[in-house]
């Protein structure tokens, strides 16, 4: 099915950040796995794709192991190999330091720390197998890098995955896969306006670009990731997010 050209899955693909960069890559001429959770709702996305025909909505939980051994394999059986994957699946908790439960802690650790560890190996155990070359792109988060009130547990699941990059960069580099990571600032997304409904408003004020990111931004830059012109990048971090990391400053009432 379509085969002869790039392959990517893409985690946390039903909406956000996840659905602009699985639309990027359809545009691109990409295949595409879509996973999410709801399956229903990555079937809905694949449907909306540049090119649906090369587009499939696989289902399930990308904080399981099991599961994204199985997304790579479910991919390879509908597209013939596996060229690129996003780790793009996470979930938030704001909370304050001394607030956070335990199982919220476990929640973020386990989809956004070791559903990406375990979905990279799988992805590089696979492009070896192929002999072909290979991207891997995790999303981080500009919360990695900067530290913000309510938000400690997810700043070090973020900061975790861009260490997970540049170690996995030294070591698949011999396999010619690249691993790099893309770390959006505020972004507007249907996540982050639940999280806070003066959300664009508040982070607009704050950014020297005077907005907040589109999902569309984000994606652009993990698709330059997997192009031909991103070959000789690895192990980097690329930071979007209209310059806040140079201001730092955080809305009062974030939490």
């Amino acid at each position: 099915m379509h085969k002869g050209v790039q392959t990517a899955l893409v985690t946390g693909a039903a909406t956000g950040i996840g659905f602009a960069i699985c639309r990027r890559f359809s545009s691109a001429g990409y295949n595409v796995a879509l996973n999410d959770i709801d399956l229903d709702a990555a079937r809905e996305a694949a449907s909306n794709m540049p090119f649906p025909e090369r587009c499939h909505a696989l289902g399930g939980d990308a904080s399981d192991i099991k599961t994204v051994y199985s997304l790579v394999e479910n991919t390879v059986s509908l597209f013939g190999s596996l060229h690129i994957t996003v780790a793009n699946a996470g979930i938030t908790r704001i909370a304050g330091f001394l607030e956070l439960s335990s199982q919220d802690f476990e929640d973020m650790v386990n989809l956004n720390l070791r559903g990406s560890f375990f979905l990279a190996q799988a992805t590089a155990k696979q492009i070896k197998i192929q002999k072909s070359t290979g991207r891997i792109v995790f999303v981080s988060s500009v919360t990695g890098r900067r530290g913000i009130k309510g938000l400690a547990a997810y700043g070090m699941t973020k900061a975790g995955l861009e260490m997970l990059a540049k170690s996995c960069a030294l070591e698949l580099a011999p396999l010619k896969i690249t691993v790099n990571a893309v770390a959006p600032g505020a972004t507007l997304t249907p996540r982050t306006s639940l999280e806070h409904p003066n959300y664009e408003k508040a982070w607009s004020a704050l950014n020297p670009s005077g907005r907040v990111a589109n999902p569309e931004d984000i994606a652009h830059a993990v698709h330059f990731l997997t192009t031909p012109e991103a070959e000789y990048i690895n192990g980097q971090v690329l930071v979007v997010d209209g310059g806040w990391t140079r201001a730092g400053v955080v809305p009062n009432d974030l939490i």
